[in-house]
């Protein structure tokens, strides 16, 4: 669960160049402060000459604890000599103490050989970024999410209860889809009319996946065939592939493709498709999908091969209603003329 080895390299690069670029800070300020104030360098100097004595002592006597006061006493009186000799000069007492951007880990990522909470935080950032949904999910989560656009008074006849009613219980599907997510493989396809929150409701389960450091790729119907298209002209070079981004969809934990049906089928794309369900499957690599296509109308549009695996391999969830994104708009609109 989590990044590859790759993205781990670069994320412990970005925490060596943080370190190198706060060394630099603190020289600067050290260089600063001797000139102003020479003191500070002859008690600088004392401070590491002690340390280096009492090293010393304690390799050859370990056990000399009057050795260790007087070493502790020693330094404790340089070092408020040198503070005090910089608030006098206009300076906060630490101003040459070492510059941590987090001062839990000192910029190292790890505490006692855990990750910090620094490096949860970059990792997660890392993982937005490589799913293609870095803005959007700021907007459309659970926390968002809302039925009051679904209509509660008429039933829908193909699933037995009103829209309003539909989204709330694919809304507790998916919480629990969620929940499970680590021990459970499921691979789902969300169907419905255009405009009846399919798209919203993924969003919704990638970023409680995202944040809780899993590997998420999001694609269009579109994007994934031409990544495989790609690919597959690439004459298997491993470089191409992975600039492609093919590996981050065959790896990711979890794969939503939005909008099946709207890309280009004929025999090369149905091959491609199917390989890439069948792998993604064999690796048991979570995949959802969404689609404007009817039942009939995927089985219709897609090949015998891939509609049974369509069937076998995921699990059929339909979203009722009318198109709500008009309701959201004038939503917000009065809601911002309120603020105003």
């Amino acid at each position: 669960m989590g990044i590859s080895s790759t993205q781990y390299k670069d994320i412990m690069y970005q925490y060596d160049q943080i370190r190198l670029k706060n060394h630099h800070i603190a020289e600067e300020r050290y260089a600063k402060v001797c000139e102003q104030i020479p003191e500070i360098h002859s008690i600088q100097e004392q401070l590491v000459k002690l340390s280096a004595d009492y090293a010393r002592k304690e390799l050859l006597n370990p056990d000399r604890e009057d050795d260790y006061s007087s070493y502790i006493n020693t330094k404790r009186v340089l070092k408020e000599k040198k503070r005090k000799l910089l608030t006098d000069n206009g300076y906060p007492a630490d101003y040459l103490a070492p510059i941590y951007n987090c001062k839990l880990c000192c910029d190292t990522g790890y505490i006692d050989n855990k990750p910090c909470k620094c490096f949860t935080q970059r990792k997660i950032a890392l993982l937005y970024q490589h799913s293609n949904l870095m803005d959007v999910l700021d907007s459309e989560n659970f926390s968002t999410f809302s039925e009051k656009y679904y209509d509660d008074k008429v039933v829908n006849d193909n699933v037995s209860m009103t829209p309003r009613q539909n989204i709330l219980k694919l809304k507790n599907i998916c919480l629990e889809y969620v929940k499970h997510f680590d021990d459970t493989y499921k691979n789902i396809i969300f169907y419905g009319n255009t405009g009846v929150g399919k798209t919203f409701i993924t969003h919704c389960i990638a970023k409680a996946l995202l944040d809780t450091l899993h590997t998420v790729v999001y694609l269009s119907a579109l994007q994934l065939i031409n990544t495989l298209e790609n690919n597959r002209f690439s004459n298997d070079d491993k470089e191409v592939s992975d600039s492609n981004g093919l590996s981050d969809i065959f790896e990711s934990e979890l794969l939503i493709i939005d909008d099946l049906g709207t890309e280009l089928v004929n025999s090369f794309t149905s091959s491609e498709l199917f390989n890439f369900i069948e792998e993604r499957h064999l690796n048991r690599k979570s995949t959802i999908i969404s689609t404007n296509l009817s039942f009939k109308e995927l089985r219709k549009k897609y090949s015998e091969r891939i509609f049974s695996r369509f069937t076998g391999y995921y699990t059929f969830y339909m979203i009722v209603g009318n198109d709500i994104r008009n309701k959201i708009s004038i939503s917000k609109v009065a809601l911002s003329k309120l603020e105003n």
